[in-house]
């Protein structure tokens, strides 16, 4: 059992977007995050939010957008930055 939690509706209206995945080890949430590139047809939710940000971003006329993105990593207690230069360093 897993849960993915989302959270992006409102991203392109300037609210924080969420995509969050909680359960076992094992149970397949980093896939269901992630998938892979080819086929496309199993691309993750992150790259599908991604490309549905974007292409709301290069839709939108009049306005300006700052994309900021995080990837932690909390397990047995452990908060890790994924797109940090060492992914193997703890935060505080």
């Amino acid at each position: 059992f897993y849960l993915v939690f989302l959270h992006f509706q409102g991203v392109t209206e300037g609210y924080n977007g969420t995509i969050f995945a909680y359960g076992q080890t094992g149970s397949g949430k980093s896939f269901t995050m992630q998938g892979v590139v080819d086929p496309s047809t199993q691309k993750g939710i992150i790259p599908r939010a991604f490309e549905h940000i974007f292409e709301s971003v290069q839709c939108a006329e009049n306005a300006k957008f700052l994309v900021r993105a995080s990837y932690l990593e909390i397990y047995n207690e452990d908060i890790r930055d994924l797109l940090g230069a060492d992914t193997k360093q703890k935060l505080e």
